[in-house]
């Protein structure tokens, strides 16, 4: 597994286990997918000002979020998922990148009752099921992420 975490906020202290905690949701995620090859992401952490930033200038929406993905692949019509290439498959595959706004994760947390690395933990594993081609569009995709989501989260300890 490639991965690299990006600290380009000073609103929140990174600590070493909260590092060690983000690789193992992508560890455990591209496992729990049953997904072939060596994935490679990149994280990073934001503030709200950041985030609102990329926000606005890729969705359109003036205001800060808690988590975006930037899938490395987008897929025209007719195209394959290269996501889904059979077992024996061994080169690295290129996700992309998630953003995690540290700031909103904390407003989170505190709202939720629960730990900072339960939300950090929960952002990832969505912005990673993106990566990987999910979405929440309908009721029944939103209901299937969010099991996925949980079931993620419970192999690190950090259901609710």
């Amino acid at each position: 597994m490639e991965l690299a975490i990006l600290n380009q906020q000073d609103k929140v202290l990174v600590l070493a286990e909260l590092e060690e905690m983000m690789a193992e949701i992508v560890k455990v995620t591209w496992e729990l997918m049953g997904r072939a090859g060596t994935p490679e992401v990149s994280i990073v952490l934001s503030d709200n000002a950041g985030i609102k930033e990329l926000n606005r200038d890729y969705r359109g929406i003036d205001e800060p979020t808690d988590v975006l993905s930037f899938p490395q692949e987008e897929l025209g019509e007719g195209e394959d998922v290269i996501l889904q290439r059979t077992p024996d498959f061994e080169a690295p595959v290129i996700l992309g990148d998630v953003v995690i706004s540290l700031q909103k994760a904390v407003e989170q947390a505190e709202s939720y009752g629960h730990s900072l690395e339960r939300e950090v933990g929960f952002l990832l594993a969505h912005g990673l099921l993106h990566l990987l081609g999910m979405d929440h569009e309908t009721e029944e995709e939103r209901r299937y992420m969010r099991e996925k989501e949980e079931q993620i989260l419970a192999k690190l300890q950090l259901a609710r």
